[in-house]
C-alpha cells in the first residue's frame, strides 16, 4: 500500500511539475523560442542628435517593452557614417549573432541592402529608405511614418503663434513670414517642410516661407547661421528639418518664436519654443522585433500613422503658444484621422510659372490634377506612378517614405546646392 501511495505521490508532483512549467496548464510554452533574440541598431550620430536620440529613446523603449536588455539582448552602435562604415556595422551586429539590425538614417540604405544579401538569416530594416519594395528582399525591409501630418499639425501652432502676432501689432498681415532651416532638398524635406507651411497657411492665409538648406543632417553652426540669416530677412517664426540645437538656440537669442523637430527643444528655448512633432519609432521596432521573435514576415515597407502612435507632438509651451492652439490641433488631428482632412488637399496649394513641370497637370488657377511621383526610385530617376487621386497628393500611399517634392506658390528656396 506504502508503495501505491508512494507511486501516486510522485506522478501528483511529476504533473504539478508540468504543469508550473507551462504557467499552470497544460498548453506548452508558445514564448519559448521567442525569448532567443538579439537586436542591433544603427545611428548616424549619438544622442547630441536629436534625430538620433529621437531613435535611441525608441529602440531602448522598444526593447525594454518586450524585455530584452541592454549589451545582452540589444545592441546600439552610434556614429555610424552613411558609408562602408554601415555595412562593417552591420555585420558586426549580424556575426555578434543579431537576429535583426535597424539602421536610421538615408544614406544608410545601400550598405544595410549590401549587408542583408551577405547574411540571408538576418532580418535588416531600414528607416527612411526607400528601396525594400521594389529590391524583392526577403529579409530587407523599410519604414517610415505620416509625419507630414504631424508637421502640418506644428504648422497650425505656427500660424495661430502669426496670427497672435498680428493681433498684438507686433507685425503687420503681409509681413507673416516663417523661416525653415532644411538639410538637403531631398523629397523628405520638401514634404515637411511644405505640409508644415499648408498647416500655418489653414489658420493664417497671409503666411509666406523661405526655406534654406545646410546640406547636413547635423551641424550645429550651419543651422544656427541658417535661422540667423532668415531672421535678418525678416521671418519672425522658425522652424527646422535639421538636428541639432542650432536653430532653436538662435531663436531663443533673437526672440523668435520656434517650432522644432524631434522632440521638445524648451530646455534651450524656453522662451521662444512652441511645440515639437517627431516619429516615434517604439511601435515599429516593437512590431519588427515581435514578428522576428515568432518567426513571422515583416512588412516589406512599413507606414506609422496618427493612429498607430507614430506621428506625435511634444507638449505645447502654453507660455509662448497663441490661445486656442490646443483645441485647434485637437481638432485637425480628429479631421486627419477620419479622413475629413488631407494634409496636400490640392484646393489648398498652387504650382505656377516655371515651378509647373512636365510630369504635373494643372488647372487655369494652379491647382494639381495629376502628378507623376518618381516612387519607384530607379537610377534613373523617373516619375513613374500617379499619386494625386480623389482631390488630394497621396502622399505616403504608394510608398512609406516620402516623395512630395513639389515648389508650391507661397515657399521661397533661398538655397539649392544641396541634393
Amino acid at each position: 500500500m506504502k508503495k501505491v501511495l508512494a507511486m501516486i505521490l510522485a506522478l501528483v508532483m511529476a504533473l504539478s511539475l508540468v504543469a508550473c512549467s507551462n504557467g499552470g496548464t497544460d498548453k506548452p510554452d508558445d514564448n519559448t523560442e521567442t525569448k532567443k533574440i538579439k537586436v542591433g541598431f544603427i545611428t548616424l550620430h549619438d544622442e547630441n542628435s536629436t534625430y538620433d536620440l529621437n531613435f535611441i529613446n525608441a529602440a531602448k523603449e522598444a526593447c525594454q517593452t518586450l524585455g530584452l536588455v541592454e549589451n545582452e539582448d540589444y545592441f546600439i552602435k552610434k556614429n555610424v557614417p552613411e558609408g562602408q562604415e554601415c555595412y562593417n556595422a552591420a555585420a558586426e551586429l549580424a556575426e555578434q549573432g543579431c537576429n535583426i539590425i535597424f539602421a536610421d538614417s538615408f544614406g544608410h540604405e545601400s550598405f544595410m541592402i549590401e549587408a542583408a544579401k551577405e547574411f540571408p538569416n538576418v532580418q535588416f530594416c531600414h528607416s527612411t529608405g526607400v528601396r525594400a519594395h521594389t529590391e524583392g528582399l526577403s529579409n530587407y525591409h523599410n519604414a517610415f511614418a505620416s509625419i507630414y501630418e504631424g508637421r502640418y499639425l506644428a504648422g497650425i501652432a505656427a500660424g495661430l503663434k502669426l496670427n497672435q502676432m498680428i493681433a498684438e501689432g507686433k507685425i503687420t498681415a503681409d509681413k507673416a513670414k516663417m523661416g525653415y532651416v532644411g538639410a538637403f532638398t531631398y523629397a523628405e524635406v520638401i514634404s515637411g517642410y511644405t505640409s508644415f507651411f499648408l498647416g500655418a497657411r489653414s489658420v493664417c492665409p497671409t503666411a509666406t516661407m523661405e526655406v534654406t538648406f545646410t546640406g547636413s543632417w547635423y551641424d550645429e553652426t550651419a543651422e544656427k547661421e541658417g535661422a540667423e540669416k532668415l531672421i535678418q530677412n525678416g521671418c519672425v517664426l522658425i522652424s527646422q528639418h535639421a538636428d541639432s540645437m542650432g536653430a532653436p538656440t538662435a531663436c531663443e537669442k533673437a526672440g523668435v518664436p520656434n517650432v522644432s523637430y524631434n522632440g521638445s527643444t524648451v530646455s534651450v528655448g524656453p522662451n521662444t519654443y512652441i511645440i515639437s512633432s517627431r516619429i516615434d519609432w517604439a511601435p515599429y521596432y516593437v512590431y519588427a522585433i515581435q514578428a522576428a521573435m515568432d518567426g513571422k514576415t515583416i512588412d516589406a515597407d512599413w507606414t506609422g500613422t496618427l493612429a498607430t502612435k507614430s506621428v506625435v507632438l511634444s507638449d505645447l509651451n502654453t507660455n509662448v503658444a497663441a490661445d486656442g492652439t490646443q483645441a485647434a490641433i485637437d481638432e485637425a488631428m480628429k479631421k486627419l484621422e477620419n479622413g475629413e482632412l488631407h494634409v496636400f488637399d490640392v484646393s489648398t496649394f498652387t504650382v505656377t510659372g516655371e515651378n509647373v513641370t512636365a510630369d504635373m497637370k494643372t488647372d487655369a488657377e494652379g491647382h494639381l490634377t495629376s502628378y507623376m511621383a518618381d516612387v519607384d526610385n530607379d537610377a534613373n530617376m523617373e516619375h513613374d506612378t500617379e499619386v494625386v487621386h480623389d482631390g488630394y497628393f497621396a502622399e505616403s500611399e504608394k510608398r512609406s517614405a516620402p516623395y512630395f517634392d513639389i515648389a508650391i506658390d507661397g515657399i521661397v528656396r533661398l538655397d539649392v546646392n544641396f541634393g
